[in-house]
């Protein structure tokens, strides 16, 4: 087989361009766009070395396919090419939401949009749901696994236990384990590596590229830029309107960026308890709201944090320029990392991919995002069929659920987890049926 050209500049950026608007069905359906464009139509990456990059991404915080996409285009055409890979793969869905969140502030309150949003709720719960099963199916590998799920489950459900707490536990105790018993993180059995023939692709295992070899000079400079990066617009921001309320917008989403292993459905929790709670930028059912928003866009799950944004720059003033500057400063900031994992670690990416102890302690991490996923889903399933989150037993009194609201959730189930039904067309089916639903009471 003939070995592809270089790709120009050019076509990968109308790639890219082209993935932005997209790239709907969430990371797997993400990745597998990319996986047909660029390992089988395209040549330009082979099998061996796209898993590669995959598992790399799989092991950070952050988007996986965004990071994907990112390091892909590091690869073809260094740091340019990484962020117009990463940047497009953001942007469209960013300016999607902000038009969605526009239209939910101004007419959300409608009785007939509102119950397009009935319908909405429930279908998102199931969505969740299936997502914390398939998570579960990947990362429960062994008993240990199962134990520091339900251990996680436990903490942050029904003693509130930060999520940054629990993936800092989880990783001390997995290099305690590392010290004191390896075997305890090692499953017998494991095999690894493959023969796989790279010929006929641009860019192999085997490839050497001069822009990807670890320079400790450049990994200092490039930590300064994004030091900049970071504190610039943080400056101009907090001499724009409320001091206080930039500050947490900018800190709170800094932090979510480096905690969200797992992906959007591990950090929703997260970002649950503290914006409806803590900061009450939004309420529970405006975050499921969010969320369906969310799902209806191309691009990362994880745009539903910048949903949060618009809402507590909306709150702040009721102004729709607050709210779309904090709809934008929530995307930066919640992205910004991802470019720093990419462009600084790439270098280091044989080490890490190949180290079996650094991939035993972040399968303990991942074991534990499937506990904190349960959390969310209960957390969103209370607030859709009971209208509040639970806190005590007689809240759960047969009178107080909302007998659509379940019969829909599990309806969704059914119809997405045993039909297979796409996600997309049954948030549509949803919308219909509540609005159906409410034209004929």
């Amino acid at each position: 087989m003939e070995t592809p050209e270089k790709p120009s500049f050019k076509e990968a950026l109308t790639f890219w361009f082209k993935l932005g608007w997209i790239s709907f069905g969430g990371p797997a359906g993400q990745i597998a766009i990319m996986h047909t464009y660029l390992v089988e139509q395209k040549r330009w990456i082979s099998e061996k070395k796209f898993l590669h990059a995959l598992n790399y991404c799989m092991l950070l915080p952050g988007p996986e396919a965004q990071q994907l996409a990112t390091y892909t285009g590091w690869l073809l055409h260094g740091k340019r090419g990484g962020l117009a890979a990463g940047i497009l793969f953001v942007l469209p869905s960013a300016f999607i939401l902000l038009i969605l969140s526009i239209l939910y502030v101004q007419f959300g309150h409608i009785a007939e949009v509102n119950a397009l949003f009935e319908g909405l709720k429930p279908a998102v719960v199931a969505i969740v749901a299936l997502a914390m099963v398939k998570i579960g199916k990947r990362s429960l590998k062994y008993a240990l696994h199962v134990a520091i799920a339900i251990l996680s489950f436990v903490a942050i459900y029904f003693f509130n236990f930060p999520f940054p707490a629990i993936i800092g536990l989880i990783l001390l105790f997995g290099l305690l384990a590392l010290w004191l018993k390896p075997s305890l993180l090692h499953p017998s059995g494991q095999q690894s590596g493959t023969d796989d023939d790279e010929s006929g692709y641009f860019l192999t295992t085997a490839t050497v590229l001069p822009h990807t070899g670890f320079e400790p000079l450049r990994l200092v400079k490039q930590i300064g830029v994004f030091g900049m990066a970071w504190l610039l617009p943080f400056i101009l921001l907090t001499n724009i309107g409320d001091r206080e309320l930039w500050s947490n917008v900018v800190l709170f989403f800094s932090q979510a960026a480096f905690v969200t292993f797992g992906g959007a459905y591990a950090v929703l929790p997260y970002v649950s308890q503290q914006a409806v709670e803590h900061y009450q930028w939004l309420g529970h059912l405006q975050m499921i709201d969010g969320l369906a928003l969310g799902e209806t866009t191309p691009g990362p799950l994880i745009m539903v944090l910048a949903f949060v944004g618009f809402m507590a720059g909306y709150g702040y003033s009721g102004s729709l320029a607050m709210g779309t500057l904090g709809l934008f400063a929530t995307t930066y900031y919640t992205f910004l990392p991802c470019f720093l994992f990419i462009f600084a670690g790439a270098p280091l990416i044989e080490k890490t991919q190949q180290n079996p102890n650094i991939k035993a302690v972040l399968g303990l991490v991942t074991a534990a995002v499937t506990g904190v996923i349960l959390n969310l889903t209960l957390y969103f399933a209370e607030a859709v069929v009971y209208g509040k989150h639970i806190t005590t037993w007689s809240d759960m009194r047969p009178e107080n659920i909302h007998p659509f609201a379940l019969i829909w959730i599990v309806i969704s189930l059914i119809a997405m987890g045993r039909f297979k039904i796409g996600m997309i067309t049954w948030i549509g089916i949803s919308a219909i049926f509540g609005l159906i639903t409410y034209l004929l009471a």
